[in-house]
C-alpha cells in the first residue's frame, strides 16, 4: 500500500460499488466513503471492507461533497473515483509503483476507457477522455456545481500514469438519454446565470455539426450502433441545451 486517500462519493450504488472497491482494496489504508443518504445496500457492502470508513454527508453539489472527503483523508494525495470506475490492473501497478513526494505540487493523470451497455467504447469523444483526480490536496480544491474542475494555486506538474481507469456508464441508451437531458438543462442554467445567450442559427447547425464531427471526424462510427446512440445523444444534449437558454433569456426580455 501507499501514502494515498482514496475517496468515493456514492448514492445508491449497490449494483458498483462492490466492483470498485475490489480494484482498490489493496492500494490504501484509508479508503473514504462520502455517501449521501443511500436506501439500498451501498453503505452495507462498504462496511464489509475493513479498509474502508463510511462518512455521511448531505449532498449540496459535487465540489463540496468531494472537498467534503478531501478534508477527511488522511493522506495528502487524493485518488478521486466515482463509484461506477474500476482501476484496470495495468493502471494499478502504476499507482502501487510510485513515490509519493508531499511537498511536490503533482497531478497524475490517466487515460478513462468508457463502457456503453458494458461495451467499451475506444472511438469518438469518450477515448481516451484523459482525467486528472489523483492530487495533492495541499494545491488545490474542487470548484463549479456541474461539472467540477480542481483549481491549483500553482500550475502542477502533470504526469501520465499508464493503463486506464474503466468507467461503467450507461446500462441502456434510455438511461443515457434521461441524464443527458437533465444535465443539459442545469448546463442551460449555469451559462444564463453567467449571462451567456444564443440564437437560432446555434439551435439549428450546432447539433448537427456536433453529430458530424463525433461520428465521422473523431471515428464514432467505428463503435458501430453504440457509436452512433453516443454520437446522437451528444447532439440533442447541445439541442436542449441551447434551446433552454434561449428560452430563458427571452421570458428576461418579454418581462422588460
Amino acid at each position: 500500500m501507499i501514502p494515498v486517500s482514496i475517496v468515493i462519493i456514492t448514492l445508491n450504488e449497490e449494483k458498483n460499488i462492490k466492483r470498485c472497491l475490489d480494484s482498490v482494496i489493496d492500494i490504501s489504508d484509508d479508503i473514504l466513503i462520502i455517501d449521501s443518504d443511500s436506501k439500498d445496500k451501498t453503505v452495507e457492502i462498504c462496511k464489509q471492507y475493513k479498509n474502508v470508513k463510511v462518512i455521511s454527508n448531505k449532498f449540496i453539489d459535487y465540489s463540496s461533497q468531494r472537498n467534503f472527503g478531501t478534508e477527511s483523508a488522511k493522506y495528502d494525495y487524493i485518488l478521486n473515483i466515482d463509484a461506477d470506475e474500476v482501476l484496470s490492473e495495468k493502471l494499478k501497478k502504476s499507482i502501487l509503483s510510485l513515490n509519493i513526494d508531499n511537498n511536490k505540487n503533482i497531478i497524475y493523470s490517466f487515460n478513462r476507457l468508457n463502457h456503453y451497455c458494458l461495451r467499451p467504447i475506444k472511438f469518438g469523444a469518450w477515448y481516451p477522455d484523459v482525467k486528472r483526480k489523483f492530487w495533492n490536496k495541499n494545491y488545490a480544491k474542487w470548484e463549479g456545481n456541474v461539472h467540477e474542475t480542481l483549481k491549483f494555486k500553482d500550475k502542477p506538474q502533470e504526469i501520465k500514469l499508464k493503463g486506464d481507469l474503466l468507467h461503467y456508464t450507461y446500462d441502456n441508451p434510455e438511461e443515457h438519454f434521461n441524464r443527458t437531458i437533465k444535465y443539459a438543462i442545469l448546463s442551460a442554467e449555469k451559462d444564463f446565470i453567467n449571462g451567456k445567450k444564443s440564437n437560432i442559427l446555434k439551435l439549428i447547425f450546432k447539433p448537427f455539426l456536433k453529430f458530424i464531427f463525433l461520428f465521422f471526424f473523431k471515428l464514432g462510427f467505428l463503435d458501430g450502433y453504440y457509436g452512433y446512440l453516443i454520437a446522437k445523444t451528444s447532439a440533442f444534449s447541445d439541442f436542449i441545451r441551447i434551446s433552454v437558454l434561449i428560452s430563458k433569456n427571452k421570458k428576461i426580455v418579454e418581462k422588460k
